[in-house]
């Protein structure tokens, strides 16, 4: 009965995923995507698109491509899968740490948190693939410390290893993973210090495993030098950006949407979180969950960022919490059972119903303007695809603007590695000179086209940022991309104008949100 109540959860979660498959591309999804179309043609990551994350999501959605399509229903299709396998894992650590009622009841919930539109569920971000592996390493986890192996424990650093290839957040679950194994090892006195060290030192051995491969792979392509500089280098200046004051109004503008429409299922996991601390629940148990939640916390604020898709890093935390109270109140008020589920399946209803248009009636482009706003997602579509009928076949594109996606739907090459224009916009000491490589890569390149991004959302142009890349274009532009051959306009939330060949010329753009195509005309 549990397996057939996890399977209705997944299958209702899968059936509203395949009406929304064709989502377009954010530009997350688009730099992993293109990165990972490269990977299929033998191009190793940070040749060829500068990228301040760990290559492991650009192979996982290689992996996900050569085997589903280079599309974007190909993408989601990938998307639908991990989801699953999240949703089981849950489900067994829930029913391992309490109750097959409380694993069933996280696998619900999180299978409805996780596709929320507060979270930007519909796009494969890497927040998910951080959850899988995570989620993966601590079943393991807990099974070593239960049967005493070693090769089970090394499984597990594996799998977090994983999680932090996927994205650098999942550090903070590899410290959640040492730390309760020591703990659990030293403050339950059953290992003396050796045989707990010993213990520590096969975990991260495991979370070494992947991380040492991918280095030694990426010496191998002669990107080392590239890879230490976007992921170190810089990344650590991207992470001073934002200072504590700053981080954390963001939070405080960002998880209100987040939590809205599961507000109810979030109240649940907040007596979860008060219910298994009580003095007669497992005590090992409350320090593990707990643990948990602090560690999944805090893989949201590096950076102090907070954006939508980093909570869902949190979500699998929140899930076993809400099942854990359904598990506890069940076992200790055995009398108010349809209570019980009364209450938790109304939380339910009550996200589904605040979100009914979103899951149900809303078309896969209407998602994407209603959760992006301007941004030229569904316009990248239709421009990658005129693109790929017009351009030479090896030609390469330019894009001035942060729209990576573009070059995977055009299946060009970008003329430059410089996929994002964020890093050239801020008061990073790096800037002045990732402009001037940036221009410099373009101009030995000589791309057929180069688009003109003017969404301010593709630049976040800074009060301080430096002035040479729009001087440049200036100057640039009229020598030697005078055609002007296709635009779309995003004049308001449901109608954009396209103008194609001729009709571009006499067109006057009416928004400040608009990807203007340039074909170079000194050849």
């Amino acid at each position: 009965m549990p397996w057939m109540l996890v399977a209705l959860a997944g299958l209702c979660a899968a059936a509203v995923r395949i009406r929304i498959l064709g989502v377009p591309l954010e530009r997350d999804e688009g730099e992993y995507a293109y990165a990972g179309q490269l990977m299929l043609q033998g191009i190793p990551p940070y040749k060829l698109v500068y990228s301040m994350k760990f290559p492991g999501i650009d192979a996982a959605y290689a992996a996900i491509m050569a085997v589903f399509g280079q599309t974007v229903v190909g993408i989601h299709l990938g998307l639908l899968l991990i989801n699953a396998a999240t949703i089981v894992l849950i489900f067994l650590l829930g029913r391992r740490l309490f109750t097959p009622a409380a694993g069933v009841a996280a696998s619900a919930a999180y299978a409805l948190l996780s596709i929320g539109q507060g979270i930007f569920g519909a796009q494969a971000h890497a927040t998910h693939f951080v959850a899988l592996a995570a989620m993966g390493g601590t079943m393991l986890l807990l099974r070593a410390i239960d049967t005493r192996r070693l090769s089970t424990l090394l499984g597990s650093g594996i799998l977090f290893g994983v999680a932090v290839l996927m994205k650098q957040h999942g550090v903070l679950f590899v410290s959640f993973g040492v730390w309760y194994l020591a703990w659990h090892n030293l403050a339950q006195l059953r290992h003396g210090w050796r045989s707990s060290m010993k213990d520590l030192a096969v975990f991260l051995c495991g979370v070494s495993v992947p991380l040492a491969l991918t280095v030694i792979a990426l010496w191998w392509a002669g990107v080392l030098g590239k890879f230490w500089f976007w992921t170190f280098t810089y990344a650590h200046a991207y992470a001073q950006e934002v200072p504590f004051i700053t981080g954390f109004s963001l939070f405080r503008l960002t998880f209100p949407g987040v939590v809205g429409p599961n507000l109810p299922i979030w109240i649940i996991a907040l007596a979860g979180l008060v219910l298994i601390r009580r003095k007669n629940e497992d005590r090992i148990v409350a320090i593990f969950v707990t643990g948990f939640l602090v560690f999944s916390f805090l893989a949201l604020c590096p950076g102090l960022f907070f954006r939508e898709h980093y909570f869902v890093l949190i979500l699998p935390v929140v899930a076993l919490l809400a099942g854990a109270a359904v598990g506890i109140a069940l076992k200790k008020w055995p009398h108010a059972t349809l209570l019980t589920y009364g209450v938790f399946i109304a939380a339910l209803l009550f996200s589904v119903v605040r979100q009914e248009k979103y899951l149900f009636q809303m078309s896969p482009e209407e998602i994407s303007r209603a959760t992006y706003g301007p941004n030229p997602f569904t316009e990248a579509v239709q421009i990658g695809n005129y693109i790929q009928t017009h351009a030479a076949p090896g030609s390469s594109i330019a894009i001035l603007g942060s729209e990576p996606e573009i070059p995977f739907y055009a299946h060009r090459r970008s003329a430059t590695g410089y996929i994002y224009m964020y890093g050239l916009m801020e008061s990073q000491p790096y800037a002045l000179t990732m402009q001037k490589e940036f221009i410099r890569e373009v101009e030995m390149s000589q791309p057929e086209y180069v688009l003109m991004v003017t969404c301010s959302m593709s630049w976040l142009r800074q009060l301080n940022s430096r002035p040479e890349i729009f001087d440049w274009w200036a100057a640039y532009q009229p020598q030697h991309y005078k055609q002007l051959v296709g635009l779309a306009d995003i004049i308001s939330q449901d109608h954009t104008e396209y103008r194609w060949g001729e009709d571009s010329g006499s067109y006057r753009v009416q928004s400040p949100s608009a990807v203007l195509v340039y074909k170079r005309t000194d050849r």
